[in-house]
This record gives C-alpha cells, structure tokens and sequence, in this order.
C-alpha cells in the first residue's frame, strides 16, 4: 500500500471505529443499583431531597452525595484543533470525547465533553463560569491564542475549582520534567542554562513560564517568533510575548542559537536547521515538539551533534513529550483535595515528580511489557507514557502541594493510604497490554491469518501491517481476498503475502510432512492431499509448521473444538505441556483469569497443577501478582462429595512444588471472591480476592465464561491457547476485528501461546 492507501485505510478505519457498538466513546453508567421501586426511590422522588437539604445546609457536602468531586469538563469552541485548525465547536467533539475517555482510562477521574458554539471569548468565559456547581475541574482544550490566555485568566479568577488548559500546561509540565532530567545528565544547573525558545504560541509562552518557574532565570531565556527574538521595545509584540522579552543583541534564530545550552521547539517542522545545531554548547538539549514533523528530526541533529540529548512529541522515537504523562493525574490530584485551583506550586510538583520517577528503576512488569529495560540515560529522560507508577507518584505529589501552597479544602491526612488506593483504582492489564503492543512493534513477526476472505480477519490482518506489529500472511482464493481489498481501499494486493493452496508451491512439501505424521493414524496420501487443498486451517497451520510463519491466528469460521482438530493435526503441545485455555475478563480495576475453559474436560490433579502454574504465569505476565484458587461446589470439605479428589491432590503437587505465588482450594467462588466470605475462613492462604480461577472441569469452566462475557459487561480476552509448539490463538466465532488484533499482537509478543 502508498503512504495515501494506508492513510486512508487509516481513516476508514477510524470512522468505523467511531462509529460501530455505539456512536461515539462514552456513555453514562449508573454507579448506583437502579433495579427495584425502592433504588428509584432512593435515587430520585423522595429520597433525594435527603442530600439536596444536605448540601443547601453546607456545600461541602456537595463531594460526599454527588459525583462532582470526580466530575471534569473538557471544554472547546474548536478553534484550534489538534493540527487542523478551527474545524468548529462540533467537529471538535470527537477530540473532547477522546480527552474524555484518557482521563477516565489513566487516572479513573470521570469526564464530560462540552462544545461551545462561539469565538467571542466574554460568552465563553459567561458559560463556563456559569457551570461551576456541576463540575469538580474544568480542563480547557483546543482554544486557540490568544483567546486561550484571556479564557484561562478570566476562569482562574471567577472559579473556585481547578482550571487548566492543557495545551498550554500540560506541555509545560511534561517538557519542564524531561529539562530537569536532561540538564542532570549533562551536568548543568537549571540556574545557569541558557535556553532559546522557537514559537510564541500558548504552548510554548506555557513551557517558558513553566522553566523558570523550575529554576531557570528570566534573563537566560530567549523566546523567538516568527520574526525572531522577542526583545523590550520590539514592535509587534503582544503583552503575554512581551512578558518574556530580554536584552538580545540576536535578531534571529540562527543568532540565538550560538553557544545556547537548549533549544525547545513548538513551531513548524523544519525550524532548526542541522548547522544552526552545530553551533550551540556542548551536549546540546533539543526538544523538537513539532507535530507531527518536528522542528528537526533527530538523526538530522545526531549527525552533526553525536552528543545532543533530543525529545520530540512523537512515539518512534525516544523522549516522547506526550501530555497524557501529566493532565489526568493532575486533576486526579487536585480533585481528590478539592483544591481551589491548579497553581504553579502545582504544576512545578508535577514535573520534579515526572523527573525523578524516570530515573527510578523500571518495575519487571514495565519492562516485560515494553519488552525492553528503560533505563535512565539520553534515551530515557522522560517516563513511558503508559507506565502504571504514574497515577501514585504525580497524583500524590500535586495532591500535596495543593495542601502545601493552601487551595486544598479537604487535606489528606495518611498519605500512605492514599498512595495505596491510587494504585487500587487503575487496573495494570490495561497498561501492560498497551505495552504488548509496544513489544510486538519491537519484535515483528509473520502472523498467518487462517481465514482471510472473512472481512473482519482481513480489517486485522491490514491493521496488524500498519501498525508495524510484523507481515500479515493471508491464507484463501486469492481473487476473494484480493476483492475484499478493493472493498477495504487497498488497491495494490499484491503488496500483503497471500497463499493459496490452489496454487501454492510449498503444496507438495505440506502433504509429504503431514503424511508421514498421519501415516499411522489412519488416513492415507490422498486424505492427507485432500486436507492440505481444502482445509485452510490445516494449510495455516503447515505454513507455521514449515517455518514459513511464526505464529497463526483462526476461529472465526469454525466452532473451536473443530478448529482446534484441525491444527493439532499439524502441531503438537510443547514438550511436556498441556495445551489448554484461558478467558482473560477485565473489570475497570481489576482481571480475572479463568481456565481451562477450553480443551480438558475432566482434568487430572497433574494437569489441574500445570493449567495453574501456567495461568499464574500468564497473570504475571499481564502485570499481575497471581492469587489462584482451585474452584469447586465445595469450600474445604463442606459438602463433602465424590468429585474432589482431583482438585485436592492438584493442591497437594503445589503444596510440594512450592511454585512461589498463593493458592488455595478446594473452594466456592464465594470463598475465593467475597472479602466477607473469606473472613470466615481465617486459615485461607490467599492474602486476598483470587484473580486465577483454576474450573474443576471443561462443562463449568466454558459455561462460566460464556456467562460473564454475556452477562457482566466486563471486556473479554479470548479464549487464549496456551501450550502448543507453536504461537496459536483461536479466536470466538463472534470476534471482531480489534479482538483478532488483540490475540495476533498477544502471540506474536509471546505473552501467550
């Protein structure tokens, strides 16, 4: 595929996303039950008045009966949005409902989108202010300059809340932590560094005022425009430019540069030429943040500065100024005191805390999902965006300055405790699976798609090249698979490896392997060449088999037990393992891993042992400390019944094992789940709620995750294939595209398999 194919494939991809389930991100859901006369009751007519008098009597109590204390409103009149421009207050909607979703993804903080319909800052101003009893924060998004500065300003001074617009500060904030780091590195005090901004706009007036706030002195500043640097008495200058004006006998970029120790860049792609690089001090500092081209790219600066430390705003490469680091842990902070504001006391303990944490060492977990050690060096100033440690550390660190710098009206007294239920409200599979898909990226690998004429198998296998996780090999009749491309907008098939047994060269060598595998087991070189032409899954798995493939994904078009036939035709378990299933269902704090949910169906205490050990590992995997419990209708001996054996012995092999994480049963999902069940059993091993259920059997381990996948809303991974020879994932007849993804990206980064 052209650049263009895939941007369009991209976009295509993006209005469907956007568009399927449900238009849209969010929804409302009801934290409350809602089910009987008397929840109506309560919730509404007549049981409401209760709070209503509460809070009319002291408005505190506002934060105890309503969800206001949690509640932030991402606010634009789209004016500025993202690098379009000023599309208008709608089509900002879809970027707000995205700021929605990451504050409710990162740090559990809930979040409307409100769009304005108006360019006239004073109505803007009127309508947001106006808002303040139904919101605990308000976070300003897509303003453009300087209108922003005049909204902000104007809000900060009628709002008891906190406010901040996070293009400006969150910029800010982020870059300042990356600073600080990269000046420790090379040696420098921030009291001594001389720092040339590039762009005037509110991002980048933001970051200057955020630097010296951080230790840097007014006078070692240059901030540069358009027309260069900003000087006292310059003409055209502005008064939130001319904050900044210093003595510079430089008139343009070029000049500012020489002997400069950091260049910060938030203006245009190409801005800082490589000679200009050349001329600044030794160990250069270059923040390009342009998007999505920076001001200059790093091999660019690397060639003629080997000794520069760079950070850009994008992904791929290291340093990634990327502001989901800091807004929703900000406003975590700041909500969970009900600070009166988000001020610079604030702000600078943000940074310092986003610094100090990257030269912390990188947890196992961390490192295992982004399949590489982060270690604090010139490619690591600043934290992994989706690193779990973020909503402890900066949460606490603003929540504290809050108290300290006396806007918080509600101070924490145990702050031990409160770092503790910041760690319990985010659940750490959401983050390890985004840094599965970074591994994969790392490590990209040749995933046979089994089933490729199906639509939904085809949307995977072309996100699954796209987005760099390795080469799709697309199995089917390659006129079907090459319409359903045409279909999809891609107009080159021929780029993506397609194999057809119809046609395939390696057909001969496929049927000799399988032949000599199947000669003894009743079938003869015809039923073998009969199966290699027309079973698809047969022919995926013999691409794996034969090394033309490292992994396979399929399900779609058969139930799993006939798919599961065909390739153990083909493939064999590891040496010394049980191949069996795991259903992965993750809550919003919290994953429960459930097996064997798809192979076994009366297991043995030997194989209950190893699908244990297995699924712990797994869970490990995901970034959790495994608690597993041996699931039965009985809870050690009550009822007593025929069918236990099995279970207690599985218990016995790890009791001799010593496997090193805790286990327990036989026991009811009760007494495994429930804190209030468990105190009635004070001799459990488990120090808590179990997140491994190991199911007694095959019928009550599918029937149970069947159930919860129908019935809980929970999102649901899988089934997983554990314990073949080779990476095969098998996916529900009922996936979507995101869900084959999903188990491609899982096999293809070995998490499972």
């Amino acid at each position: 595929m052209s650049e263009d194919e895939t941007n369009a494939f991209k976009a295509r991809e993006a209005l469907f996303y956007h568009e399927t389930i449900r238009p849209g991100k969010i929804e409302i859901i009801a934290s409350k039950p809602m089910a009987t006369q008397r929840d109506l009751s309560l919730a509404y007519s007549p049981g409401v008045a209760a709070p209503v008098e509460a809070i009319a009597a002291n408005p505190a109590d506002a934060a105890r009966y309503t969800a206001r204390s949690n509640l932030v409103a991402v606010i634009s009149n789209g004016t500025a949005i993202l690098g379009l421009g000023n599309l208008g207050a709608l089509a900002s909607k879809p970027v707000m409902e995205g700021k929605a979703v990451l504050f409710k993804r990162f740090a559990d903080v809930d979040a409307i989108d409100i769009e304005l319909d108006t360019e006239d800052p004073d109505k803007f101003i009127e309508a947001v202010a106006l808002m303040e009893p139904t919101f605990g924060g308000i976070n300003l998004e897509d303003i453009a300059a300087p209108e922003c500065f005049i909204i902000e300003q104007a809000l900060r001074e009628r709002m008891n809340i906190p406010i901040m617009h996070d293009d400006q500060h969150g910029t800010a904030i982020i870059s300042a932590a990356g600073l600080i780091n990269a000046c420790y590195i090379t040696g420098r005090e921030l009291k001594d560094v001389r720092i040339v901004v590039n762009g005037a706009g509110a991002a980048a007036l933001a970051c200057t005022a955020l630097i010296k706030s951080v230790g840097v002195p007014h006078e070692n500043v240059i901030v540069c425009d358009r027309s260069g640097p900003i000087y006292p008495g310059r003409d055209g200058v502005d008064q939130w430019k001319s904050a900044h004006a210093v003595e510079t006998a430089a008139r343009s970029l070029e000049e500012a540069l020489v002997g400069a120790d950091i260049f910060l860049g938030l203006s245009a792609a190409g801005a800082l030429k490589p000679e200009w690089v050349a001329k600044m001090a030794d160990k250069p500092i270059i923040f390009a943040m342009a998007n999505p081209v920076p001001e200059i790219m790093p091999d660019e600066a690397k060639a003629v500065r080997p000794d520069a430390i760079i950070a850009t705003g994008r992904s791929d490469f290291p340093n990634q100024v990327n502001n989901v680091l800091g807004f929703p842990f900000i406003f975590r902070g700041a909500l969970d005191v009900q600070a009166t504001t988000i001020n610079e006391e604030m702000k600078v303990a943000a940074a310092r805390a986003i610094a100090e944490l990257a030269r912390q060492n990188v947890p196992e977990e961390v490192a295992a999902a982004y399949g590489k050690n982060h270690k604090f060096g010139t490619d690591y100033i600043i934290p992994a965006p989706f690193d779990p440690r973020l909503m402890e550390v900066v949460s606490s660190a603003v929540a504290k300055a809050a108290m300290e710098s006396g806007v918080a009206k509600a101070p924490i007294a145990d702050f031990d405790a409160y770092r503790t239920s910041l760690k319990a409200r985010l659940n750490p599979t959401t983050s390890v699976l985004t840094g599965v898909y970074d591994l994969a990226k790392a490590n990209p690998k040749r995933m046979v798609f089994a089933e490729a004429e199906e639509e939904v198998v085809l949307r995977a296998a072309i996100q699954y090249r796209d987005f760099g996780y390795g080469q799709p090999i697309l199995v089917g009749r390659t006129k079907a698979i090459a319409d359903k491309m045409h279909i999809l907008g891609v107009s080159d098939p021929g780029s993506f490896e397609i194999q057809n047994s119809a046609d395939s060269k390696l057909v001969p060598q496929m049927v000799d392997y399988l032949y000599k595998r199947l000669q003894r087991k009743g079938y003869t070189q015809r039923d073998v060449a009969r199966m290699v032409n027309q079973e698809r899954n047969v022919f995926a798995a013999l691409l794996v088999a034969l090394g033309h493939g490292d992994a396979m994904i399929t399900g779609l078009t058969r139930t799993f037990a006939q798919t599961a036939r065909e390739v153990n035709r083909v493939l064999d378990p590891k040496p010394g393992a049980v191949p069996f299933g795991i259903h992965m269902m993750i809550g919003k704090n919290h994953t429960t891993f459930l097996a064997d949910t798809t192979i076994n169906e009366r297991p043995t205490a030997e194989q209950l042992a190893h699908i244990a050990k297995e699924t712990a590992a797994v869970a490990r995997r995901m970034g959790h400390e495994p608690r597993v419990a041996f699931l039965s209708y009985s809870t050690f001996g009550n009822p007593s019944g025929q069918w236990l054996t099995n279970i207690r012995d599985a218990v016995a092999i790890l009791d001799a094992e010593e496997p090193g994480f805790e286990y327990e049963g036989e026991m009811a999902p009760d007494a495994a789940l429930n804190p209030a069940v468990m105190k009635l059993y004070p001799f459990s091993r488990l120090s808590g709620p179990a997140n491994v259920l190991i199911m007694p059997g095959l019928q009550s381990a599918n029937l149970s995750a069947k159930l919860l996948r129908e019935l809980a809303g929970n999102a649901t991974i899988g089934p997983m294939l554990i314990g073949m020879e080779k990476p095969v994932q098998i996916a529900p007849m009922t996936a979507i595209a995101p869900d084959v993804l999903t188990l491609a990206v899982l096999a293809s980064a070995g998490v499972v398999g």
